[in-house]
């Protein structure tokens, strides 16, 4: 995406223009005061709920020099399934995770509850991503505000935020 498109980009959108990695934008009608904000954009993009991932911030607890830490992280599941607390702390080599408090997500990533974009947020966490990503050739992810989809490669996800790829979801 680049020119009269990419101005007045989201952060997140002028991320991956300036990662070079191809990806479509696709806009929807997003109602105010809406929730489920997943399953609305799988509808209005007509895609399988399989293929739309949500963005979540936990709170991840470590070891640091035989300290306990909490540090925040990103999971990244399909819309059709939840978060495994358990499972994004292990494969992130943490103890445990709970789901970071909405204002500290906001605050952290610049975006707002249903428009968190994995891409472009304020402060760059670690990021797992459900290997269900795998399954499909491109998948969404928000595009830093409510109403607005990226899609991306699997691949290309990855390599823009490092992410580590792994069974995180839990219901998919």
């Amino acid at each position: 995406m680049s020119g009269p498109a990419a101005k007045g980009a989201t952060p997140a959108i002028a991320a991956l223009v300036a990662a070079g990695v191809e990806f479509a934008v696709h806009e929807f009608h997003h109602e105010p005061g809406e929730r489920n904000y997943g399953q609305v954009a799988a509808e209005a993009l007509g895609a399988e709920p399989e293929r739309v991932f949500k963005t979540l911030v936990v709170n991840l607890t470590v070891e640091r020099n035989g300290l306990s830490v909490v540090e925040q992280a990103v999971g990244i599941v399909p819309v059709s399934g939840q978060l495994s607390l358990r499972q994004v702390a292990a494969a992130l080599g943490g103890k445990r995770a709970e789901m970071c408090p909405v204002d500290v997500v906001q605050r952290l990533t610049g975006y707002v509850v249903g428009g968190i974009s994995p891409f472009g947020q304020k402060k760059r966490l670690r990021t797992a991503i459900d290997e269900s990503c795998i399954l499909f050739d491109t998948i969404f992810v928000s595009g830093g505000k409510r109403g607005l989809d990226l899609e991306i490669a699997p691949d290309a996800l990855v390599a823009v935020l490092d992410a580590l790829v792994a069974d995180i979801a839990d219901g998919r």
